[in-house]
């Protein structure tokens, strides 16, 4: 691994377009709630609608292998993608043309589409990582190390006082009033589920009206997930400059470092999912294993996935079948990524079939399933035709006329 030399050719990898494949795949299921169930309900399985033992057992393995790793493979590939754009002597303000239309695509999907679009984060964190690629590979992972310390430092601090006061009210010595910020956003409040319900089921236009001048609560996001956001780029750009990314690593380096990590981020996963059962899905519990402890462990759980295909595939060729679907999804990953938001808008929003807030969990995760399926089956079509997708060529031909 030590001697493994960074991926300069201007070849496809295909297991690197698999991954990115594979991780919208993935926030495919993830996002479905946000367009489904009202805001609660994309943490909490207990707050909103049926909750027996088959929507909790989904929600368990959703909590333990899902929620946001596949997040933090995107966000990896992100920062791969930046520092190959300055590996070949892409210009600064070529790159920032790039990140400036981005965001504005990003703020076009969160407005019409999707409450929880990633792309206005990435573009914002994308302007911060330019100055690191002159790191050494050790040095950035002492980076990577440094921003997690700040995400659990400053978060963590915030969130254990929050667990504190809410393991003293379910004592009987606090007040339960105090808690009611975190039982709107992650519990079962009846008042926030409505509000949430009425949210869902707005009409385009008063959603454009609603969301079109909201900066507050995109800046707490961007805020409280720049770190560990950055964190995970700077690891995309340590695995292209490592070798792992470009197949360079003998297939056994890239099985032992995906069961290594795997084997350090499943145990807390799995604790913290413990956790939120064995406090009846408290909204304090919730949030702050959503929000703060889980965050690193996915970010490592994501790597150890991503490694795992470079074991399986090294730089490709990958087999026909469901893998070569997974690299033209990836190939195609931003179309897709908007792709899926406008299928699901079509599905439970007012201006579409509205199934919002008619679906429970199990039925919301067949409808991403199926979401997933037309992915797989037409990406592959499309490249072959086509070549890139619409958004991509969206963002090229922005990015080219800005710089």
């Amino acid at each position: 691994m030590a001697g493994a030399q960074p991926v300069s050719t201007p070849r496809r990898i295909e297991t690197l377009d698999a991954a990115r494949g594979l991780a919208v795949c993935g926030i495919v299921l993830l996002n479905v709630y946000n367009f489904s169930l009202p805001p609660a309900a994309y943490f909490n399985p207990a707050s909103y609608g049926e909750h027996g033992p088959t929507t909790l057992a989904l929600w368990a393995v959703e909590s333990i292998f899902a929620q946001d790793a596949f997040r933090a493979i995107f966000a990896m590939l992100f920062g791969a993608g930046i520092a190959i754009h300055f590996e070949r002597r892409g210009t600064w303000r070529a790159h920032i043309a790039r990140m400036l239309v981005l965001l504005v695509i990003g703020y076009a999907h969160a407005v019409l589409l999707n409450n929880g679009d990633v792309l206005r984060l990435y573009a914002l964190a994308g302007f911060l990582l330019p100055p690191l690629l002159r790191l050494s590979r050790r040095w950035l992972l002492v980076v990577v190390a440094l921003l997690l310390a700040v995400h659990l430092g400053a978060l963590g601090w915030f969130a254990w006082g929050w667990l504190r006061y809410w393991w003293d009210v379910r004592h009987g010595m606090g007040d339960p009033a105090a808690l009611v910020l975190w039982n709107s956003e992650f519990g079962s409040d009846p008042a926030a589920i409505e509000a949430g319900l009425a949210m869902g089921r707005e009409t385009l236009g008063h959603r454009i009206a609603r969301r079109a001048f909201e900066w507050q609560g995109p800046l707490v996001i961007f805020l409280a997930f720049l770190p560990q956001t950055l964190a995970a780029m700077v690891i995309g750009v340590w695995g292209w400059r490592s070798g792992l990314f470009g197949g360079q690593w003998r297939r056994p380096s890239s099985r032992r470092v995906a069961v290594i990590l795997a084997s350090i981020a499943l145990p807390p996963m799995i604790a913290l999912c413990a956790a939120a059962f064995a406090s009846g899905f408290a909204g304090t519990v919730i949030g702050t294993t959503a929000l703060v402890w889980s965050q690193p462990f996915a970010i490592l759980l994501g790597l150890s996935y991503v490694a795992g295909l470079f074991a399986r595939w090294r730089g490709g060729p990958v087999p026909r079948g469901l893998p070569a679907r997974l690299v033209a999804a990836g190939q195609l990953s931003l179309s897709n990524y908007i792709g899926a938001s406008i299928v699901m808008a079509a599905i439970f929003h007012s201006w579409g079939l509205g199934w919002f807030g008619t679906v429970n969990r199990l039925e919301a995760t067949l409808a991403a399933l199926l979401v997933i399926a037309l992915i797989l089956l037409l990406s592959p079509w499309w490249a072959a035709r086509f070549g890139a997708g619409p958004f991509e060529r969206l963002w090229r031909g922005g990015a080219l006329r800005l710089s």
